[in-house]
């Protein structure tokens, strides 16, 4: 299994403890882009094959993700047909 099968399958057990650095990391495997030239802790990932933009708040202060952004973020994979 590859580290981005890893990631994905850790990503889809909705974990309560999924970092930032790895959502970030999965969303790059998918092909998109990071922006945080954003206001504040605003993030947005674009993919331009899809077109898809997903927009979320960098947790803070620690790296956990919130379950309601990633089920937020698998809901757009599920849309987009990356997952």
């Amino acid at each position: 299994m590859s580290q981005k099968e890893k990631l994905v399958a850790r990503f889809l057990a909705k974990p309560k403890d999924f970092t930032y650095s790895e959502l970030k990391q999965m969303l790059q495997y998918f092909g998109y882009t990071c922006d945080e030239s954003g206001n504040g802790s605003r993030v947005r990932f674009y993919n331009p094959t899809t077109k898809d933009i997903i927009k979320l708040h960098k947790p803070h202060p620690g790296n956990i993700v919130h379950a309601y952004v990633l089920e937020e973020v698998l809901q757009k994979l599920k849309e987009s047909d990356l997952l």
